[in-house]
C-alpha cells in the first residue's frame, strides 16, 4: 500500500452501528434505484433535494443566497470566519445542489470556522462541459476581486464536484490565476471513461448505468479529455490535495489512481480510505460520527494550509 494511502481505523459503538446499517440500508431503497437512466434527469433532481431533507443542517451557521460571477449561490458564513472554502456539489454534473449538500457544506462551515461558498452551477444535459468549469471559475474569480486572499483560500467538491474542482484549478492554472492554499475531494469522480471502476457489490449508491448515462449527458463524445476527466490532465503545480473515499463505492479506484498520479507530478496528495463507508458518507454529517470525524480532518487539512501571511 501507498505510503500516501491510509486506511481508516475506528471504533464504533452499538448505537452507530445500528445507525450506519440503517442508513445503508435506506439508501439501497430509496437513492439508488432513482439514480438511474429510466428516470428522468428532472425526476433525478427533484428526489435528489428529497433526499437531503432527511440530512441535518449544522446549527448556528448563518446562510444566506447571493450570486458571484453572476451565478447563484449559497454561502454559509460563521461569525469572526478565517477563511473561505469553494465547494462544489456533487449529482454527476446532471443533478445536485446547494440544498441536496446542504449537510456536508454547513457543517464544513463549522468544523472550520469558514465561509462556504456553494455555486449553484450549471447541469448538464441542458448545458455540457464546460459550462459547469466556466461557472467554477466565474465564482472563484469573484471571489478573489472582492478581496479573499487565494491564502486563505480551499476548493472542495464531493463526487463529479470532486471532478470539477481538479478541472477549474486545472484552468486557473492555464490562465494564471493565483491558486487556492489546497484542495479536498470526497469521493471524486474524476474518469469518464469508467474502464477502471472498482469491483464491489457493496456501493449502495451509484451503478455502473448511471454513471455512463450522467458521463455522456456532461462529456458528449468523447468524455475522456481533460476537461470532463481531469485525471488526464496536467497535475503539476497544484496546491496540497486531501482525498476521502469509502471503501465501498465504486469509484475508490479513482481516488487511487488520483493520488498516485498527483504524487507522481509533484503535488502532495493524501488518500484516507474509511472502511464500511460509502459514496459521499460525509453527507451524512450530524448524524453519523464517521461523517463529523471526516469532515473535521478536513477542516484541520484547511488550516494547516492556509497561510494570512503568504
Amino acid at each position: 500500500m501507498s505510503s500516501f494511502v491510509e486506511r481508516i481505523s475506528r471504533a464504533q459503538s452499538g448505537t452507530q452501528q445500528l445507525l450506519a446499517g440503517a442508513l445503508r440500508q435506506s439508501l439501497a431503497m430509496l437513492f439508488k434505484p432513482v439514480a438511474n437512466p429510466r428516470f428522468s434527469v428532472k425526476t433525478q433532481r427533484r428526489w435528489l433535494d428529497i433526499m437531503a431533507k432527511t440530512t441535518l443542517v449544522a446549527r448556528d451557521v448563518p446562510c444566506h443566497e447571493a450570486p458571484l460571477g453572476d451565478v447563484p449561490c449559497r454561502h454559509y458564513a460563521p461569525l469572526n470566519a478565517q477563511g473561505t472554502v469553494l465547494y462544489l456539489h456533487g449529482g454527476g454534473y446532471v443533478a445536485g445542489s446547494p440544498e441536496s449538500h446542504r449537510s456536508v457544506t454547513s457543517h464544513l462551515a463549522k468544523f472550520a470556522n469558514a465561509r462556504v461558498v456553494v455555486p449553484d452551477y450549471r447541469l448538464a444535459p441542458e448545458h455540457a462541459c464546460p459550462a459547469a468549469i466556466e461557472d467554477a471559475v466565474a465564482v472563484y474569480q469573484a471571489l478573489l476581486a472582492e478581496g479573499v486572499d487565494p491564502a486563505t483560500l480551499t476548493i472542495a467538491g464531493d463526487s463529479a464536484g470532486g471532478g470539477l474542482a481538479l478541472a477549474a484549478l486545472q484552468a486557473l492554472k492555464a490562465e494564471k490565476i493565483a491558486l487556492p492554499s489546497s484542495t479536498i475531494l470526497i469521493s471524486p469522480w474524476v474518469d469518464l471513461s469508467l474502464n477502471d471502476l472498482f469491483d464491489t457489490d457493496r456501493d449502495i449508491m451509484l451503478s455502473h448505468a448511471w454513471l455512463a448515462s450522467a458521463a455522456g449527458a456532461y462529456g458528449g463524445d468523447d468524455p475522456t479529455r481533460p476537461a470532463c476527466s481531469p485525471l488526464n490532465g496536467d497535475l503539476t503545480g497544484l496546491p496540497p490535495v486531501l482525498i476521502q473515499s469509502g471503501s465501498d463505492e465504486i469509484l475508490l479506484n479513482d481516488s487511487h489512481r488520483l493520488c498516485a498520479a498527483l504524487n507522481d507530478a509533484g503535488t502532495p496528495a493524501r488518500l484516507q480510505v474509511h472502511p464500511q463507508r460509502w459514496h459521499d458518507f460525509q453527507l451524512h454529517a450530524g448524524v453519523l460520527a464517521d461523517a463529523d470525524q471526516a469532515l473535521m480532518t478536513c477542516a484541520r487539512f484547511i488550516h494547516q494550509h492556509w497561510n494570512p501571511a503568504a
